[in-house]
C-alpha cells in the first residue's frame, strides 16, 4: 500500500527503515542490544544480525520486551521529527505525509503521532503465506511473527480506514487510489 501511495505522490517514510537506522554500527541502541544480548548478535561487519536476534525475539516474548524497550522510544522520537519536520515544510500547504509502521497500535502511537490510521488486513492465509515468502520463513517461523502482533480486529478497532489486501493486486490498488481521492479532494483521473 505504501508504494501505492508513493506513486500517487504521498511522501512515505517506513518504520522499518528507521529502525535500521536507530541500530546502526555505532549508535547507542546498538551497543545497548549488545550489551542485552551479547555480541553474538552482530554480524562480521559489526552490523545488527537482524535474522537472527529476530529468531530470538519472536520465539521469546520477554526477549521481544527488552528490544522493544531499547528501540521503540527511539523509533518513535525519530518519527516523531519526521513528522513535524513534514509539518513545518508544508505549513499551509497540500502534502501527505505516510508513516508505515506496522506495531502503530501496539506503540501507542496512533494517539498522538498520525491524523489518519489506516489498517491493512488480508486473511490469515494469505498473510500467513505472505510472510513467509517474504522473509523466507518456515511456515512456523511466520506463525510466531503473526503473533507477535496485536490480532487484525484490534487494529481495526483504531483505524480510520480500512484497506481489504486479500485480494489481486489491482484490487487493493483501486482501494487505495479511492481513498486518496477521499483525502485530497481529487477527482477520478486527475493527476495528484
Amino acid at each position: 500500500m505504501a508504494a501505492i501511495l508513493a506513486s500517487l505522490g504521498a511522501t512515505v517514510v517506513s518504520a522499518d527503515r528507521v529502525a535500521r537506522e536507530v541500530v546502526a554500527p555505532g549508535t547507542p541502541a546498538l551497543a545497548e542490544i549488545v550489551a542485552t544480548f551479547g555480541p553474538q548478535y552482530l554480524g562480521p561487519d559489526g552490523a545488527l544480525d537482524r535474522a537472527r536476534l529476530g529468531a530470538l525475539v519472536f520465539a521469546d516474548p520477554a526477549a521481544r520486551r527488552k528490544l522493544n524497550a531499547i528501540t521503540h522510544p527511539r523509533i518513535m522520537a525519530r518519527l516523531e521529527e519526521i513528522t513535524a519536520s513534514f509539518r513545518r515544510q508544508y505549513r499551509g500547504r497540500a502534502g501527505v505525509l505516510v508513516l508505515e509502521i506496522p506495531l502503530l497500535v501496539e506503540a501507542g502511537a496512533q494517539r498522538h503521532l498520525v491524523d489518519e490510521v489506516w489498517v491493512v488486513v488480508a486473511p490469515t492465509p494469505v498473510r500467513l503465506q505472505r510472510v513467509m515468502v517474504r522473509d523466507n520463513l518456515s511456515e512456523k517461523e511466520a506463525l510466531m511473527r503473526l503473533a507477535a502482533h496485536l490480532p487484525q480486529e484490534e487494529k481495526v478497532r483504531h483505524a480510520t480506514r480500512v484497506i481489504d489486501n486479500g485480494g489481486s493486486l489491482a484490487e487493493t490498488k483501486a482501494q487505495v487510489e479511492a481513498l486518496w481521492r477521499e483525502i485530497t479532494n481529487e477527482e477520478a483521473g486527475d493527476p495528484p
